[in-house]
């Protein structure tokens, strides 16, 4: 996060889907069918779904159901199918599919199948996971645990989540793993009938991507990963890290505020508005607004914020009439706007609690991470405990975690690869590591941009790069391990705020993509 894009020199292009061998051939699978499903948004969209081995390693046992979609290629020149995913674990793919195949230009898009899925326990397929209904009903402890009574009910929360799942979902935690989420795709491969893929992952999804890469580099024709999971962090460290980023994109949000003192009234000094918003979560600890955003909720009101600056002006306005008119009603509306989570939500978290829990050895001693979360706390506060609370359940998970799969490779077709510097959910580390893992990639940075998600979101030389690559597989060359830097976004406005942001791409894409991860 805190290192800085080189400047771009010299650049040149090379090509990707042209360099690998001919794969061998796959086992025959069942092919889908394909019924229609269109919205007014994407009326072209169609529906199916494919069956899967629960576990991989026993194909012919149990089997679940992925949800798929699909918007068709309608051009003569047909490039295979473009995998999409927004990332999580636990985020659906179906709509995002309709949203790819109409934010890239129409040339683009018409050679492809553009192709969503609801990953195994996720949404439309089967079964979809649920641990505890109304898990995050408000009003939830504060999440800082500054007596020795929160901590413990924090920590019964937790456990009680994690056993939840363990009882409920036995026969199928042991499967619930980023390994198993690749081998579905390649389940899906086989079933579309296409000897290679195409794949756009964002967030999460760009370590499902290069997770299955690395099982299986012929496969792969083109690779686009936008906001770039740190590979060597998984997941505990990463955590901690995007504590640390999270903070400075809260104060970014606290600036931008103060600049914008003549709109909001809260003052012209950053440092001061913040400090007024600690006290607005302190105050809200002790009555929480509208009994239902309390100061754990306040946080998951304003984290949203850190995915996309232009939500900023909506928090903003909640946040100044709470200060300034003691009226909580702006406050409430935002956190049903950006943090309530209804069922479709608890499913998310279920599904994401399974994967990271799994994927990965988490510290099992509670004061390994009491004591890590309050060093953290102490340099970055604004949403350390939320997080750690988050993940927590990991600690007392009842399936025992694989070991991280090394995605480091030099099998494959240049992968395209897409950072923001500011990028809070995954830092810029992140980037710059995969970059040097996956031999032969191209690393695009948005210079000073601090959204999460940041291709198909409104800004043109990010997308210029996307769509020259999945257009001929060209992806630009550069040196100093960046191949090219574009200009950040530019920040939001208050002017017209609200209608902007309900019709702006970025809006669309990170309603898609989600929070936490």
């Amino acid at each position: 996060m805190r290192t800085r894009a080189a400047v771009l020199c010299g650049a040149a292009l090379v090509v990707a889907g042209t360099l690998t061998a001919a794969p061998a051939q796959a086992a025959p699978a069942t092919k889908p069918t394909w019924k229609k499903c269109g919205t007014t948004g994407s009326p072209t969209l169609q529906c199916a779904s494919v069956e899967v081995p629960l576990d991989h390693a026993n194909p012919a046992g149990r089997k679940i159901t992925l949800a798929l979609s699909r918007v068709p290629h309608t051009a003569k020149t047909y490039q295979g199918p473009l995998l999409v995913n927004p990332g999580g674990p636990g985020g659906s793919g179906l709509t995002l599919a309709g949203f790819v195949a109409s934010a890239l230009p129409k040339a683009v898009a018409a050679q492809y199948d553009v192709i969503g899925f609801d990953p195994r326990g996720v949404g439309r397929s089967t079964p979809a996971l649920n641990c505890v209904p109304g898990y995050f009903k408000p009003v939830r402890p504060d999440s800082s645990p500054g007596t020795a009574a929160r901590e413990q009910a924090g920590l019964a929360r937790v456990k009680a989540f994690a056993a939840a799942c363990g009882k409920k979902y036995a026969g199928i935690l042991p499967y619930m793993d980023t390994v198993s989420n690749a081998r579905d795709l390649e389940s899906i491969r086989q079933a579309l009938g296409a000897r290679r893929i195409n794949y756009l992952g964002y967030s999460y999804g760009t370590y499902l991507g290069a997770v299955y890469a690395k099982l299986f580099p012929e496969r792969v024709r083109r690779l686009v990963l936008d906001s770039i999971v740190n590979p060597t962090g998984v997941w505990y460290d990463d955590n901690l890290g995007q504590d640390y980023a999270f903070d400075d994109r809260h104060r970014a949000l606290m600036a931008w505020i103060a600049k914008y003192d003549s709109t909001y009234g809260l003052g012209t000094d950053p440092e001061k508005v913040t400090a007024k918003w600690y006290a607005m979560r302190a105050a809200l600890a002790k009555k929480p607004a509208g009994g239902r955003v309390g100061a754990s909720e306040l946080e998951d009101t304003f984290m949203p914020g850190g995915y996309f600056d232009g939500y900023w002006p909506h928090l903003a306005e909640a946040f100044a009439a709470y200060v300034n008119h003691k009226n909580a009603k702006p406050l409430v509306k935002a956190y049903d706007t950006f943090a309530a989570v209804g069922t479709s939500g608890e499913n998310n978290y279920s599904v994401y609690a399974a994967v990271q829990c799994r994927d990965a050895p988490w510290p099992r001693d509670w004061d390994r991470w009491r004591r890590d979360n309050w060093a953290v706390h102490t340099k970055a506060p604004f949403m350390v405990w939320n997080n750690a609370w988050y993940n927590a359940p990991c600690a007392f998970w009842p399936t025992a975690p694989l070991k991280p799969l090394n995605i480091a490779n030099g099998k494959l077709p240049p992968a395209l690869l897409f950072q923001a510097t500011n990028d809070a959910a995954t830092p810029y580390e992140g980037g710059v590591m995969t970059h040097r893992l996956l031999a032969g990639s191209s690393l695009v940075v948005e210079e000073g941009g601090g959204n999460h998600g940041v291709t198909l979101s409104g800004n043109a030389c990010l997308d210029k790069h996307l769509s020259a690559y999945l257009s001929d597989g060209k992806v630009p060359r550069g040196v100093r391990g960046v191949d090219a830097v574009c200009p950040k976004t530019p920040d939001p406005k208050p002017q017209a705020a609200k209608k902007a942001a309900r019709s702006s791409r970025g809006s669309a894409l990170h309603g898609l993509l989600g929070f936490h991860g």
